[in-house]
Formats: C-alpha cells, sequence, structure tokens
C-alpha cells in the first residue's frame, strides 16, 4: 500500500508551499488507495513557536487535507492515532538511540568532539583555499579508549555519519530523473547533536522507514541532502522509497516566495477571507499540470485528476491575481447563507453592523452580500465595497463628478426621486428600478436617461459614479436614509 506523510517543524504559521506539499501527499494517496500521515518534525527546540501545531492542525483541517494516521486535534487537545507512533519526534528518542548505537557499533558512524570554533576555523581556511567548507574528519578515527574517556569526563560530543570516500550514490527522483553524487562531494552529517536530539536527516531516515513510508514528496530544499538519506537506508539495511522533489513557489521575481513581498502563510489568505477551496485549487496548479484546460477543480476531482508523471520541474510563479480570479469564480458560486456568513465578520469588524443586526436584521445584511457577491476578489475587501452604502457624509469632490451634477437636468431628476420615493409603499429592488424607468418616462424632454439618470442618481446616493447594482443600493439604503441623502444633496445643488 502506498503510504507518504507530512512531516513540518512547528515554526510558525504554515507557509503555502508547506500546504501545497501536503496536498499534493494527500492527492497521491487519495488517488491511488493509499494512507496520509501527519508527523511532526520537532528535534530543533530552538526552533519551535508555542501554538505552532494547532495552527498547522487548524489549517490541514480547514483546507480539507486530513491525515489518516498521525496528529489530529479534538476538543482542544493534540491527539495521535494509529500504530505507529509516536508521530512526534521528541517522544520517539529510544527509537533513534538504538538505531544509533547499531550505526556506531559497524563503525558507520563515529563520535565527533571538534568544538564550534575549531569547526569555523575549518571553514574558514576552507573557503580560503577556495574549497568547499565541510568537515575535515578529525574525529574518524579516534581511539575507543579516548573516546570513552572524554564521553565520561562529560566533554560535548555529536555523532557524525560515517561517509565512504570516493562511492558514488545514485538514486532516482520522480520529478528529477536518475541523480548521481560522490560522497567526495558531501559532509559527514551530524546524526545526534550535541543536545541529544537526532538532526532531521538521521530521524527522517528511521521514521519513514518504521512508518511504512513508501513515496517522499517533499520540497526541492531537500534534494541536496537526499544522497545521505539514501546512504543511511543502505547502512541500516532498508529500502529506501520513491523520492517526489517538488520546485519551488516563486515570486514575481522568479526567487523563492517570500513574505517581504505579501503574505504566504495560510492562516495570513485566510483572515483576508480567500475561501479555503480556492486555495486549495490554486496551489494544486502550481507545479503540477493537469491534461486538458480545466481550472476549476473539487478535491474529489483533484484526487482524480492528480498524476506524479504531470509535476513541474521548474518553478512555478504565485500569481496572485491569478488566486483573486479564482477566488472570486468561488465566491460566485455561494449559496447566499454561505456568502452572508462569509461578509459577517468583516462587517462587525468595521463596525458596520452589531450582533444584534446578525439575529434581527440578517435578511438587510444577505442583500448587501448580494451586492458585493459579483465584485469581491476576498472578502477583506466587503468594508471598502460597502462604505458607500455606510457613509453618509460624503463630499463630492472629483472634477467629473461635479461636472455631471451641473447639468441642467440633474435638478429635475433630484426632484423627481425625492417625490417618487417619498411617495413609494415599498422600496426594494424591482420597485426602485420601476422609480427610475418612471422617471426616464416621464422626463423624455430634459434626455434624463442612460448616463445621464443613473450616474447623477448614483452620485446623489452614495457620492460615487460607479459602483454596485443601483437599485440594489437604494433598497439596501431604505426610505428614510434615501430621503435623508437626498434632502442634503438640495444644499449641494444649491452650493453649485
Amino acid at each position: 500500500m502506498i503510504r507518504d506523510r507530512f512531516a513540518p517543524s512547528p515554526t510558525g504559521n504554515v507557509h503555502v508551499g508547506s500546504l501545497r506539499t501536503a496536498l499534493y501527499n494527500y492527492l497521491y494517496a487519495k488517488k491511488n488507495g493509499g494512507q496520509f500521515l501527519l508527523r511532526l518534525e520537532d528535534t530543533d527546540r530552538t526552533r519551535y513557536e508555542e501554538g505552532a501545531v494547532e495552527n498547522l492542525l487548524a489549517a490541514l483541517d480547514i483546507t480539507g487535507v486530513r491525515p489518516d494516521e498521525g496528529l489530529m486535534v479534538k476538543d482542544g487537545s493534540i491527539l495521535q492515532f494509529g500504530d505507529c507512533g509516536p508521530y512526534i519526534q521528541s517522544e520517539r528518542l529510544d527509537i533513534y538511540r538504538r538505531y544509533i548505537e547499531q550505526l556506531l557499533a559497524e563503525g558507520k558512524a563515529y563520535y565527533c568532539f571538534c568544538t564550534k570554533e575549531r569547526l569555523e576555523a575549518v571553514r574558514e581556511a576552507q573557503r580560503s583555499a577556495g574549497e568547499t567548507p565541510r568537515y575535515d574528519g578529525h574525529c574518524r578515527d579516534l581511539d575507543p579508549e579516548e573516546i570513552g574517556r572524554r564521553i565520561a569526563e562529560g566533554e560535548p560530543y555529536v555523532i557524525r555519519l560515517k561517509l565512504p570516500e570516493n562511492t558514488v550514490i545514485a538514486f532516482d527522483d520522480a520529478v528529477r530523473g536518475h541523480i548521481e553524487i560522490n560522497t567526495d562531494d558531501l559532509d559527514d552529517q551530524v546524526l545526534i547533536k550535541a543536545d541529544g536530539f537526532p538532526t532531521y536527516h538521521f530521524a527522517v531516515v528511521v521514521d519513514d522507514h518504521l512508518m511504512g513510508i513508501t513515496h517522499v514528496i517533499r520540497g526541492e530544499e531537500w534534494l541536496p541532502s537526499t544522497p545521505k538519506h539514501v546512504y543511511l537506508y543502505e547502512c541500516l539495511g532498508w529500502e529506501a522509497p520513491q523520492f517526489v522533489h517538488l520546485s519551488n513557489i516563486l515570486n514575481d521575481d522568479h526567487k523563492k516566495l517570500s513574505k517581504r513581498q505579501g503574505d504566504v502563510s495560510v492562516g495570513d489568505f485566510l483572515k483576508k477571507g480567500y475561501l479555503p477551496e480556492a486555495l486549495v485549487n490554486f496551489l494544486a496548479l502550481l507545479g503540477w499540470s493537469p491534461e486538458g484546460d480545466q481550472e476549476i477543480f473539487s478535491m474529489e476531482e483533484l484526487v482524480e485528476a492528480f498524476d506524479l508523471s504531470r509535476i513541474n520541474r521548474s518553478g512555478a510563479v504565485f500569481d496572485r491575481s491569478k488566486l483573486n480570479w479564482m477566488n472570486a469564480h468561488y465566491i460566485k458560486a455561494l449559496s447566499p447563507e454561505a456568502l452572508t456568513d462569509h461578509c459577517i465578520p468583516y462587517l462587525l469588524e468595521a463596525g458596520y453592523i452589531t450582533a444584534d443586526d446578525i439575529e434581527n436584521k440578517r435578511e438587510w445584511i444577505g442583500t448587501i452580500a448580494e451586492l458585493l457577491r459579483d465584485r469581491l476578489e476576498y472578502f477583506a475587501q466587503v468594508p471598502d465595497e460597502v462604505a458607500l452604502i455606510f457613509n453618509s457624509d460624503f463630499e463630492i469632490t472629483d472634477e467629473e463628478s461635479l461636472e455631471i451634477i451641473k447639468a441642467e437636468s440633474v435638478p429635475v431628476l433630484h426632484g423627481a426621486l425625492m417625490e417618487k420615493i417619498e411617495a413609494a409603499e415599498v422600496v426594494d429592488a424591482p420597485s426602485m428600478m420601476a422609480v427610475l424607468k418612471a422617471i426616464q418616462k416621464e422626463h423624455k424632454a430634459e434626455k434624463i436617461k442612460g448616463k445621464m439618470l443613473y450616474m447623477p442618481t448614483r452620485i446623489m446616493l452614495t457620492g460615487e459614479m460607479h459602483g454596485p447594482d443601483l437599485a440594489m443600493i437604494m433598497e439596501v439604503l431604505g426610505k428614510e436614509e434615501l430621503m435623508k441623502r437626498l434632502a442634503r444633496f438640495s444644499k449641494v445643488l444649491e452650493a453649485l
């Protein structure tokens, strides 16, 4: 059975690149009737951030990239489920100790007592000589008695992998093809750090083998380390999994995606009001090309279409305008209830509605939401888009608007609007559209039609020449507010 995994470190908010890695693992497992595991690689204690695990699990849950095995949150507690646990590396130290002792006993690993100062001096000398900085093997062949004495005296040490000299390590990557590298170009990797914790390079091999991982799908930053992982599998007598290294997601400048050019975490995008389904759809197409020209995929369709052979070798640019287009597509497809629910938090935060309004004026809020359906790319735009509804104290200052309201027909239009809205028994979008059409029919002589009907009316009521559907705006404002704004515009006409 195919088993793959997502194994992040708890170092902060989940990067969209990490979510893409998790997604590809999820899709490949589901496509092939396999299992997707979630494991936490927390052995670098200096980078641990409080709340990062909860953030990670929440991001996977809301985007639907849910593991079959490993970690989960239930009732506020982090739980582990499955037969291959623990799934948190810091709880597996005894397991790593067993295998490092095997490597030491077989002469495939060794104790290294070199200080940080010595290591830096060696690297500096190598750099000065034009060589690639690497460990010089100073402790490779220490006498066992000396090793024992120095350990007994409490001298700090690490344990390194003992690579053979001038040996080719080869492996096949599903994206990169056949790869070979000579051990003379590699370093004797640290396997156990001075604090007793394993490095990623050691723990990942042990964990992937013991958890039955058949496919390692991860970012290309791990490609240079893979030969050492392959050699570790060989040292331990294990079969290596199939490796799949994904290209980086890039900024517009074709450098690795970084927060210097905008949001990069899943939480950032969700907070801005990008829908999880849209984010997943967008990320799936960053580095993978489905057959045909379909761009909008449900999760089920992604599972059906996903194929490792169609993963691209080159990096994919994170096109924010494409994400906005895709998210807008998903917003347009929301039910009225869901659209309203998504708008409410942003209206609340802006102070445009209260908690009581949610219960007592939900239909009205729903009308506001419908007003925005075709205008939003993401929900954080809601406050700006509805400001014209909630801001009655606007000033008309731009030259084009001023020119429009100076037209001779505008006072006639203003008077007609006040008369007909005052007389209206119902103020909703259909009745307001009927009012506008009646004014057009009754004032043909003044040429109040088209642009000279709708633009001045919109300016009178919102201060803007353009915006959402005018009749719906009138419904949302309601009779009292419409009359108030038209009365206020009377003073504008007097001042012209």
